[in-house]
């Protein structure tokens, strides 16, 4: 399905996030460490619940990095329509703070690479998991461009021909684009187990290993929904020269509102 005009508006605006520009800017600024040294990142992990929740680790980690004029989004697609790897390539996403312009020189020569990824408006139509991000990078980079790209299951030999598919794409200008995955971790087990289980998907991430995190999350049990969309993104910035990654900000649901019978775990990590 392709939008007329390729404008999307939002559509858990009031919901995951507040919905006029006076309370979102007044949320994430009362989230901002402000954070003066700012790290030259390759890729980010950030959470995608709303930000009662997650919006801490969230903020915290995109306060630690240099702002980029382009960013590729990668995020699950919780619903399965559409796609399998769903690319929107024109026109423009809005928010509360205004719109973000689709980065359509880069999103074309993406599609142009290979077929694991295609245009397709169907699978963002109702997903949440890349519009929850943009606020808070609005919030920090001001005027940036940017591709969203919703991930479906699939193997690891998917990811990583999904990964060189956008690093064939992006290798000439890597120094300008950031690379995003969304997700969040453990859904709804005690603190304790989330906790447990999550470190075990993080450690993967820090030893920027895609097939080792597929391998823990299998045989771990661990419910992260962005684990394809992680994936995809470690692959492409080894290529890219990535070589170190660190958790910015780790928590569970229970930090912020007490409950820690059955939490959702949230993880910041910025790799460079």
């Amino acid at each position: 399905m392709k939008s007329k005009n390729m404008i999307r508006e939002p559509v858990v605006s009031g919901q995951f996030y507040p919905g006029t520009k006076e309370d979102l800017l007044m949320a994430i600024k009362e989230l901002d460490p402000k954070e003066a040294a700012k790290i030259s990142a390759r890729g980010v992990v950030l959470p995608h619940a709303g930000y009662m929740c997650s919006g801490k680790v969230a903020v915290t980690t995109v306060s630690k990095i240099q702002p980029r004029p382009s960013v590729i989004i990668l995020g699950p697609n919780h619903h399965g329509m559409g796609q399998d790897f769903a690319l929107w390539g024109r026109g423009e996403w809005r928010t509360p703070l205004g719109k973000v312009q689709i980065d359509q020189d880069l999103a074309q020569k993406i599609l142009k690479q290979d077929s694991y990824i295609q245009e397709d408006y169907l699978a963002h139509k109702f997903e949440h998991s890349i519009e929850v991000e943009l606020p808070i990078l609005q919030y920090f980079f001001g005027d940036f461009k940017f591709v969203p790209i919703a991930c479906a299951m699939a193997s690891l030999k998917e990811y990583r021909q999904v990964a060189s598919q956008i690093y064939e794409a992006i290798k000439g200008i890597k120094e300008d684009v950031l690379l995003v995955a969304s997700t969040d971790f453990t859904h709804y087990e005690p603190d304790s187990s989330a906790r447990t289980k999550d470190r075990q998907a993080i450690e993967s991430i820090i030893e920027l290993n895609e097939e080792d995190l597929l391998g823990r999350v299998k045989d771990k049990n661990i419910t992260m929904c962005g684990f394809g969309a992680v994936s995809v993104l470690l692959s492409c910035v080894k290529k890219l020269g990535a070589r170190k990654a660190q958790v910015a900000l780790y928590q569970t649901s229970g930090d912020t509102v007490g409950d820690y019978t059955s939490v959702v775990g949230y993880g910041g990590i910025i790799i460079s």
